[in-house]
């Protein structure tokens, strides 16, 4: 789905990833790990098309659709949209103030898929942080993605919504969706990834997840 071929990327003169390589195949649950400063946001801002490279090439399959999920923004209690009305925001439907019976239904199943039929009405701003994640989940699931990113998604989250969240997350990946997961945390990469990316100052070591732990140095 997605190959780096001795990618570099940095902002103006200044280098922050050099002469990586990598293959993510369809279906794979990539767990991006390492310290801050190593360059992950960077890498996630270039397979969003947000960084051209400074040289290499990245190149992604034609018609992979990408869907984002942020890391964790506790959003004010007042905040007016409900979690349903939230999530239909992705929906897009450009000149028209109301979605259709397909979009309405479009909208419950993402919903179902993440646990929040039963909050569906909640206001986003009172929800906990577990689920206004899986509300940013939802959203993003809205428009179909063959891959999805999660950006340190699970940061300030206490320990069940992380699991919560992941699980959701592998059981789409089981179904076919390809994940890459940016986090700092070894202990949920081991449980929930299926292959991992070590970064760590210049030096790139990727491959299944059973051989993480020989990567890591005793964390």
């Amino acid at each position: 789905m997605i190959t780096l071929n001795h990618l570099s990327l940095g902002y103006g003169s200044k280098g922050v990833i050099s002469d990586l390589n990598l293959t993510i195949a369809k279906g794979e649950f990539l767990v991006v790990v390492g310290e801050n400063g190593v360059g992950k946001t960077t890498l996630i801002k270039s397979l969003l098309g947000q960084l051209a490279p400074h040289a290499g090439k990245l190149t992604i399959a034609d018609g992979v659709k990408i869907g984002y999920v942020p890391q964790f923004r506790n959003l004010d209690s007042e905040y007016p949209l409900s979690i349903r009305d939230f999530v239909a925001l992705n929906v897009r439907p450009t000149w028209r103030p109301w979605l259709t019976q397909v979009e309405r239904q479009q909208v419950e199943t993402v919903l179902a898929k993440t646990n929040l039929t039963r909050l569906a009405d909640r206001p986003l701003g009172l929800a906990s942080g577990g689920e206004k994640q899986r509300a940013y989940l939802a959203q993003s699931l809205l428009a179909s993605p063959d891959l999805l990113i999660l950006d340190e998604s699970t940061a300030s989250l206490d320990p069940d919504s992380k699991v919560e969240l992941l699980s959701l997350v592998k059981q789409l990946q089981t179904e076919g969706l390809t994940i890459i997961f940016v986090t700092h945390d070894w202990d949920l990469a081991r449980q929930f990834g299926t292959h991992f990316l070590h970064m760590d100052a210049g030096c790139y070591r990727n491959g299944p997840i059973a051989e993480l732990d020989q990567h890591l140095g005793g964390k």
